[in-house]
């Protein structure tokens, strides 16, 4: 069975569809899955254990000059990409009208049907043309989290049951037994795993978010680094932007053990995450990408959406040695107008205990 995956962004949201993707494999193991998503994820994507090919494209650049010789030609080569093979299953992830074109445009196998959501569910988006260019509509429950959907949807149109366990698939390339990025040549990485020798590893701080409405105060992020640094952690600051790279030297000069990351590709900072000892980060991809590395991760809400986004309280759901009796290695702290320091602290406390 060949079948192809639509979900073309954005970041939080492509790591999400991971677990469908598992979860086909498990009722499919035969099954080849290809996916098609914008360029800017697929070295991510390529890191999805089971996806055979990445069909990459650039959607949000060519809208900006469609009619120009370059944007034409990228198309044009998309597209001979994207029907290079026929599929006995199209499935439609994202429900909005670029994804339906994606679909519409994906050769169908003799047989074959294209696959898509029937309905909007809270907090996300929904098009019309994802009702036009489907075979087959998929209802699911409108209240239900962005990772539950994906699989709920991939799970009624291919007919399996949707497994117990949750597993992402997303391969990090680092040996967790060693306080090292092997795949990094840069200086400033390996003195914060050097500052941590002796100690309980590399926390990751994830402060940059798409909104400004979802960032945690400065002093907060200082105040937290204070008590991770007493508490033997080395502290580690990516970034994605200029702005987000002043915010993290603002939040690491006053800290005795902490490094603001050298900017990184999304594969590099997969490795890089998947090295350190946990995460504590706002709602961001990096932070779900912390989820579906499976580990010790606290996630920072000023909005009552970790329902639909967050950590879900499923116990070490996505490792291979998962114990239902044991503490969950993720979660969600909520608070209007923001969590305190004290409240992600204490959450911290309880991912972590298992460890300590």
């Amino acid at each position: 069975m060949k079948i192809l995956i639509v979900k073309l962004s954005s970041l939080g949201d492509v790591v999400h569809t991971m677990a469908a993707v598992q979860d086909i494999l498990k009722a499919f193991p035969q099954a080849q899955i290809d996916w098609v998503v914008e360029r800017g994820f697929a070295a991510l994507v390529q890191r999805c254990a089971g996806v055979r090919r990445v069909v990459s494209c650039e959607l949000r650049r060519w809208r900006k000059a469609p009619l120009s010789a370059p944007s034409r030609a990228d198309w044009q080569a998309f597209k001979a990409d994207l029907q290079s093979e026929a599929y006995d299953a199209v499935i439609d992830l994202q429900g909005l009208t670029k994804s339906a074109l994606i679909s519409w445009l994906a050769c169908l196998a003799p047989g074959g049907s294209r696959y898509a959501l029937a309905n909007q569910t809270e907090g996300s988006s929904y098009e019309a043309p994802t009702r036009w260019v489907a075979n087959v509509l998929v209802l699911v429950p409108p209240h239900i989290h962005a990772v539950a959907r994906s699989r709920e949807l991939c799970a009624r149109a291919l007919n399996y049951r949707v497994p117990d366990q949750q597993s992402f698939g997303l391969l990090a390339h680092v040996n967790p037994a060693q306080a090292a990025i092997k795949n990094i040549a840069f200086e400033a990485v390996q003195e914060v795993f050097q500052a941590s020798a002796g100690g309980k590893g590399v926390v990751a701080l994830v402060h940059g978010t798409s909104r400004a409405d979802k960032e945690w105060p400065l002093e907060h992020w200082q105040a937290l680094g204070q008590r991770l640094n007493a508490a033997g952690y080395a502290l580690a600051l990516p970034h994605g932007s200029d702005a987000e790279e002043r915010v993290a030297r603002q939040i690491a000069a006053p800290l005795a053990h902490a490094q603001v990351w050298p900017r990184l590709g999304l594969d590099l900072l997969c490795d890089a995450l998947g090295a350190c000892a946990g995460v504590v980060g706002v709602d961001s991809g990096l932070s779900h990408m912390a989820v579906a590395l499976d580990l010790p991760h606290v996630q920072i809400y000023n909005f009552d959406t970790a329902w639909r986004t967050g950590p879900q309280a499923l116990a070490n759901s996505s490792s291979s040695t998962s114990n239902t009796n044991a503490l969950p290695r993720q979660c969600s702290v909520f608070a209007l107008p923001t969590p305190s320091v004290e409240a992600v602290w204490q959450a911290w406390l309880d991912v972590t205990r298992e460890a300590r």
